[in-house]
């Protein structure tokens, strides 16, 4: 998985947060059996600019933990038929990757959601990151169903990497 990393936040996170990112990008292509090249665009934030991103394109006046902007339209989660339709809209002419969209993570929200949660500040980055990632491939958590599948996907992607809670 190729990505592309802002760093704007004032916190330092003291990890390889690029080679996290990637590890776990990979991991769920890999789960999710993604079969082409793919590229993400990550910037860790301030709460504020989280806060401003949120209410612009959400309407929610409040900083957030993440953020997913899938570039591929689906129906369902892996639903490439809009992929399929018209492919060379979602590649990178440069690098011919299937562009999947852009997330961006509150890096004072990883330091006190760790806290909150007890466990360390990698697995709550590297959860967030999971979590954004599926979103991208089409999953939701809106009804009771579809959090117990993102959850579960979630869980064992993390799980087989050996980052726990």
């Amino acid at each position: 998985m190729r990505l592309y990393v802002g760093y704007e936040a004032e916190e330092t996170l003291d990890l390889d947060y690029e080679k996290t990112a990637r590890c776990i990008g990979d991991a769920v292509l890999y789960a999710e059996g993604f079969p082409y090249e793919a590229e993400v665009s990550l910037v860790l934030t301030s709460d504020q600019e989280i806060q401003r991103v949120n209410k612009q394109f959400r309407g929610i006046d409040a900083p957030t933990d993440v953020l997913s902007f899938p570039a591929i339209p689906m129906e369902r989660p892996m639903d490439l038929r809009g992929l399929s339709a018209d492919e060379t809209v979602y590649r990178d002419p440069d690098s011919g990757d299937i562009m999947l969209g852009d997330i961006m993570i509150s890096v004072p929200k990883v330091f006190s959601q760790a806290d909150a949660y007890g466990h360390s500040v990698k697995r709550e980055y590297s959860f967030l990151f999971a979590h954004s990632m599926l979103h991208l491939l089409g999953y939701d958590h809106i009804e009771p169903d579809q959090a117990r599948i993102m959850e579960e996907k979630q869980e064992e992607i993390l799980k087989s990497l050996g980052i726990n809670r």
